[in-house]
């Protein structure tokens, strides 16, 4: 499965709308408004190492019954800088 089928199928397993908006700080902008399908566009134009690596994160949390959200989050304040 290509990592955009797993973003996808992931999200919607977990019932999160890539509509969903995230609310992150960003140094100049203050409060960012950012939705996950942006930050799912975001990790597609990253690179297949990025993208490996992202996954294998994305795993690790979903096995330990984590939050996949607080992920996209941690996402979203990198590109709010």
């Amino acid at each position: 499965m290509n990592i955009s089928n797993y973003l996808n199928t992931l999200l919607e397993e977990k019932g999160i709308s890539q509509e969903r908006v995230l609310e992150v700080e960003g140094p100049e902008w203050d409060t960012n408004f950012i939705p996950v399908g942006c930050v799912v566009e975001y990790i597609l134009t990253s690179g297949s190492d990025n993208q490996k690596q992202v996954r294998n994160t994305l795993t690790k949390i979903d096995f330990m019954n984590g939050d996949i959200l607080h992920f996209f989050l941690h996402v979203a304040s990198f590109m709010a800088k």
